[in-house]
């Protein structure tokens, strides 16, 4: 059996809040394993499985840059191509 997460930890993998994660087993939408003592519980196979479900359009990211006048126009476009090179490596 693969590593089990407790679903603060799962929370912190795939990048989604442990409220949301109790919103989700409560509604049916995304259920979690139950312990004999009634925590919840992840593993492997849930972090691909959620991960494979999240519709990219679920969540939308704000990527901003900007200078202080007009003379650091270059360090704009600096920041810019930064912020493509991370967004474009995290999978935004």
């Amino acid at each position: 059996m693969g590593k089990l997460y407790s679903i603060s930890e799962f929370a912190k993998k795939v990048n989604v809040s442990p409220t949301t994660l109790r919103r989700w087993d409560n509604s049916g939408e995304f259920k979690a394993k139950r312990r004999e003592s009634g925590h919840r519980y992840y593993d492997e196979s849930d972090v691909r499985s959620l991960l494979n479900l999240t519709p990219l359009n679920a969540r939308k990211v704000i990527v901003y840059c900007r200078v202080s006048s007009h003379g650091q126009k270059d360090d704009l476009e600096s920041q810019v191509k930064a912020m493509d090179a991370y967004c474009i490596n995290s999978g935004i």
